[in-house]
């Protein structure tokens, strides 16, 4: 299993950004994806899962503010995070996960 994450960046306070992972390799449509986050100097968190059948669930933190969502391909699964209404405390490194598999992580810094 192969995931890329993407979509990171700097954003002020107030701000949007979206985040992209794409799985690939030995994966199939039903999987269970997931985002989590590392604040620095904590362990990391989960922060939204969203199942085969796209029931999403999230931590109580990010609710009313971030959506997950996923497309299901022929060879990829492709999840998408969409954070509005970014808080200083949502900066972390944001990793995907799938099937015991974890992406690079990328970097959301919320700042003014």
């Amino acid at each position: 299993v192969q995931l890329q994450a993407s979509g990171g960046g700097l954003v002020q306070p107030g701000g949007s950004l979206t985040l992209s992972c794409v799985a690939s390799g030995n994966i199939t449509s039903g999987d269970t994806m997931a985002w989590h986050r590392q604040r620095p100097g904590q362990q990391r968190g989960a922060v939204a899962i969203i199942k085969g059948d796209a029931t999403p669930i999230y931590v109580d933190s990010v609710k009313g503010r971030f959506t997950v969502s996923r497309t299901n391909g022929k060879e990829t699964n492709t999840m998408l995070l969409q954070m509005n209404s970014l808080e200083p405390d949502d900066t972390a490194v944001y990793f995907c996960f799938t099937r015991g598999h974890w992406g690079q992580g990328t970097l959301v810094t919320v700042s003014s």
